[in-house]
């Protein structure tokens, strides 16, 4: 065997080159699966192949998955195995990164597996756990990192209060380890743990229209990421508060949470995030053109050569796109917007909360040049997604449109009583739409 004779050749370069491809080769095979799953091509490059097969970053769930079926091979093969912290369960592969290359994700073609029942027993199987060891431990640390990759990448699916308060309930459980820890290292870990479950419940908060609960949580997360070392916790926050400061027009805070941010950024990707996420919004807000045009163009040539991940710590193509129309709408370029939103829309799964952003920034590109469409379209956004579901990013552009629609139509008059009657995310009494 390959490894034999040359042991610093990873399993999986050894497994390529036994089957005499190039990484171009595997490339394409991984974007044939895809298409034969029915699904869009993954942002795999041969950059990242070559990372993962010199050991510098470990391929996603997903990715990792695919890299089985096109080798032919499994998982222990090409060692992308692993074992978890208090465990001898080898495990798919994944680390301690929330949302670094390596977290999990679910394979080509999976359904959703966390149905309304599911939900809760992640945060009830880390509540066992710490009951079984109240000063923390391996196992405590496995699951809470479990239960924050679970949470990250289980966004999407599910309505922002029910997630919202199941995030609240696995954080609350680390209270008790946190303030009687074993020893020092544990302490470091559980703090990261309970920093992104509370960089998770900001961004909920934000999408539930709570910007004050929002900051609160979002600070705490910057305060622990720091208190732990951990900068992509802290650069990701700041991009987060940069995106509450922008909902809020107070956009020079949001370019020093940006600069924040960046200086933090532990990886191109998360640069790349922070740019089209943080950073580009401001100034297209600020009609900054040329400041944005160059954020635009380094964040996309950052994206091109770093690839997708998935989950709501990740940032892929569709993401970017969602952004970039966004900005090109604010710098009055709205041919550019509806072309960056379509594509968007193409990238996205129907009916996601992404993908009801994705059709709504199309319509306001349109409204103007097509109402008829743009009102059109907003409305099987409101028939597929469920009130419950519908963040205050949606529920905004809604509102946008239906103040920038002037043509009297049916179907115009039509959205303007839906959206009119929509309930609050959280009504006067804490309770959710649904």
């Amino acid at each position: 065997m390959l490894r034999h004779s040359v042991p610093e050749v990873t399993a999986l370069e050894s497994w390529r080159l036994a089957l005499g491809w190039t990484r171009h080769e595997t490339v394409t095979a991984v974007g044939q699966l895809y298409r034969q799953d029915g699904l869009h091509p993954p942002g795999l490059s041969e950059a990242m192949l070559c990372r993962w097969e010199h050991g510098e970053e470990r391929p996603g769930a997903e990715y990792a998955e695919a890299l089985t079926r096109v080798y032919g091979a499994t998982l222990r093969q090409l060692e992308l195995a692993r074992r978890c912290a208090g465990c001898d369960w080898a495990c798919p592969p994944g680390d301690s990164g929330y949302g670094a290359l390596g977290s999990t994700a679910p394979s080509p073609g999976a359904a959703a597996v966390t149905t309304a029942q599911g939900l809760p027993a992640v945060a009830e199987s880390l509540q066992l756990a710490v009951a079984d060891a109240p000063r923390g431990g391996p196992a405590v640390v496995a699951i809470a990192q479990a239960a924050v990759d679970h949470y990250s990448l289980e966004y999407s699916r599910h309505a922002p209060e029910s997630l919202f308060t199941e995030v609240r309930r696995a954080r609350h459980s680390l209270a008790g380890p946190l303030a009687n820890p074993d020893d020092e290292q544990l302490a470091t870990e559980l703090r990261r743990a309970a920093g992104w479950m509370s960089a998770l419940m900001g961004n909920l908060a934000h999408h539930l229209g709570d910007p004050t609960g929002a900051r609160v949580h979002l600070c705490l997360a910057a305060a622990l990421g720091d208190h732990c070392g951990d900068a992509r916790l802290v650069a990701w926050t700041h991009g987060a508060l940069a995106m509450t400061a922008n909902a809020a027009r107070e956009h020079l805070a949001a370019l020093d949470h940006a600069e924040a941010g960046l200086a933090r950024a532990t990886s191109p990707l998360q640069r790349a995030q922070l740019m089209g996420w943080a950073k580009l919004p401001a100034l297209a807000q600020m009609g900054r053109a040329d400041a944005a045009r160059a954020t635009l163009n380094e964040a996309d040539a950052l994206l091109e050569t770093a690839g997708d991940e998935p989950g709501r710590f990740g940032y892929d193509r569709a993401e970017h796109l969602l952004h970039t129309a966004e900005a090109q709408m604010a710098l009055g370029h709205l041919h550019h917007a509806a072309a960056a939103a379509e594509e968007s829309i193409g990238l996205k799964q129907q009916e996601s909360p992404g993908w009801a952003a994705a059709v709504l920034n199309l319509c306001l590109a349109e409204a103007v040049r097509e109402p008829g469409d743009a009102a059109g379209r907003a409305l099987e956004v409101l028939d597929r997604v469920p009130v419950s579901h519908l963040r205050i990013t949606s529920r905004t552009r809604l509102r946008r449109l239906e103040q920038t629609l002037s043509a009297d139509t049916e179907a115009v008059r039509d959205l303007r009583e839906r959206v009119r009657a929509l309930p609050a995310p959280v009504d006067v009494h804490g309770r959710a739409a649904g």
